[in-house]
């Protein structure tokens, strides 16, 4: 081979070389389960320049606003190390929450430029009720109908109260067959009128923090006889009922904050 286009090889390769900068990520998504109570979720992305050229950060950018993510420098030296630090703001939310945080860098290679950081969040919410809504046809029997709350076993949840917004139900509330279980009867009156109840449910710890839900009860309207004339406002009443009853407003999925 000849000696000057070995030499050119040779200078080219130690050229890529010193112009090689790239972040490696010691893991670029998180598990957490914060826990009862939290207010945040905080997850850390620990990170070392293995290049021997400084980069820099152009943007890092949080999939939604209850997320916040901050870098500890604007460039990182050959060789240092540092980590982003993502805040994940829990508010009344529950559930698994999935969060993330695009990282861009000036790395040449697009391979590395940009990365995506994942934080995941499992939230147990203080009492998980099912259903959230117990209605009777018109002129159903006033049997009771039953909703099962289930504590979060760190909660220490011994009692609930249940009040209901109108008169025309009662809920009564026992133990149920599970540990931090509880079996809210609900019963109606009368059920030869239509009315409608929000059903608020008290938990009794944690002390003083004023965390409330909600469930619906309902006693459904009379059906149109067949020698019922439909006007517009009586179709637009059932219509909006029966809309309801299909999908009820989320007034129990979380604590009131």
């Amino acid at each position: 081979m000849n000696t000057n286009l070995l030499i050119g090889i040779v200078a080219l390769a130690a050229l890529a070389q010193e112009a090689r900068s790239e972040l490696k990520w010691e893991q670029t998504s998180v598990d957490l389960k914060p826990a009862l109570g939290d207010k945040q979720a905080v997850a850390h992305f620990k990170y070392e320049n293995v290049g021997n050229t400084p980069i820099h950060f152009e943007s890092v950018h949080a999939s939604c606003g209850c997320t916040t993510a901050q870098t500890q420098n604007e460039q990182v030296a050959p060789g240092q190390k540092g980590e982003i630090t993502a805040t994940f703001n829990i508010g009344g939310r529950t559930g698994t929450q999935v969060k993330t945080v695009t990282v861009r860098t000036d790395d040449p290679n697009p391979a590395h430029s940009t990365t995506v950081l994942t934080l995941k969040a499992v939230i147990t919410p203080l009492l998980e009720i099912q259903p959230t809504l117990v209605y009777w046809q018109n002129g159903e029997e006033p049997k009771p109908k039953i909703i099962t709350a289930k504590a979060n076993k760190d909660a220490a949840i011994k009692k609930l109260d249940v009040v209901s917004s109108v008169p025309d139900f009662t809920a009564k509330v026992d133990a149920g067959s599970a540990p931090n279980e509880f079996k809210i009867s609900v019963q109606p009156r009368d059920t030869t009128k239509a009315v409608y109840a929000t059903l608020t449910i008290k938990p009794d710890s944690p002390a003083n923090t004023g965390n409330t839900f909600a469930v619906a009860a309902r006693v459904m309207p009379p059906a149109p006889t067949s020698g019922t004339a439909i006007t517009p406002s009586t179709k637009a009443t059932v219509s909006t009922v029966r809309h309801d009853l299909v999908t009820p407003a989320p007034t129990a999925a979380s604590p009131r904050q």
